[in-house]
């Protein structure tokens, strides 16, 4: 069987994938105002790790949304355990399943790269409230690379194409976005502890092929480190 790279995270529950992890996104959640009456919109919601936080910790409403049913089966798990009453939903982020301006904050943890940006990006505002925000960690190109250098590192991805960060925000510009600002953060090794250390929801049976996968990714870290990057946006309506 030929697994993507989406389907080896699935499979193994993988918590966490975004760059940063659960720690920077407790220090990016931890800069907003968040509280029982915030409405959280988390696309690409996955297990439900960052969903789950935010529960404890802010006690908002959050639903989330991802198109991988056994995402969000392992994510409806770790709800359940909980005690967490999150909504999950079965969807495409290019065509979000909520009216508009039904959100106070639209979380998107290297989940846009994944998708047409240009479809995607004007979905967030559109269910944006006027004073909502939107917060991205999402994936650049931080230098050209030649086609054929960068064709097998999309087709791996599965991803469109890689942006750099002047792209990014020519895109949330046209999306209608007022107020964007980027950061660049340098993640440092720490001493493991829970934010650090990979959350996995394994499934039953998994096939050899997947960690191929996964040591494939390894290998595309290492080589492209200083070429595949990532920014934090900040972005309001």
């Amino acid at each position: 069987m030929n697994y993507t790279y989406l389907d080896c995270l699935a499979l193994f529950g993988v918590g966490g994938a975004h760059p940063g992890g659960l720690q920077l996104t407790k220090k990016l959640l931890s800069r907003e105002k968040i509280n029982e009456q915030t409405i959280v919109l988390d696309v690409g919601c996955g297990t439900g790790q960052t969903s789950a936080y935010m529960a404890e910790k802010y006690n908002c409403k959050i639903i989330g949304l991802d198109n991988n049913e056994m995402m969000l089966e392992k994510a409806r798990k770790r709800f359940q355990s909980k005690n967490h009453p999150i909504e999950t939903r079965l969807g495409r982020v290019e065509s979000l399943p909520f009216g508009e301006e039904s959100f106070d904050l639209v979380l998107s943890e290297s989940v846009a790269a994944f998708t047409d940006v240009s479809k995607t990006l004007p979905e967030f505002r559109r269910v944006l409230k006027a004073d909502g925000v939107l917060l991205a960690i999402e994936m650049v190109l931080e230098e050209q690379l030649p086609e054929e250098e960068l064709f097998p590192i999309t087709e791996f991805y599965g991803v469109p194409l890689i942006l750099t960060e002047p792209q990014w925000r020519s895109f949330f510009q046209k999306a209608g976005f007022q107020e964007i600002n980027i950061e660049k953060f340098h993640l440092t090794a720490h001493e493991p502890d829970l934010d650090n250390t990979t959350d996995f929801s394994l499934s039953e049976q998994l096939d050899e092929e997947l960690y191929n996968i996964l040591d494939q990714h390894e290998q595309f870290s290492k080589r492209y480190q200083n070429v595949l990057s990532f920014r934090v946006f900040r972005c309001c309506v």
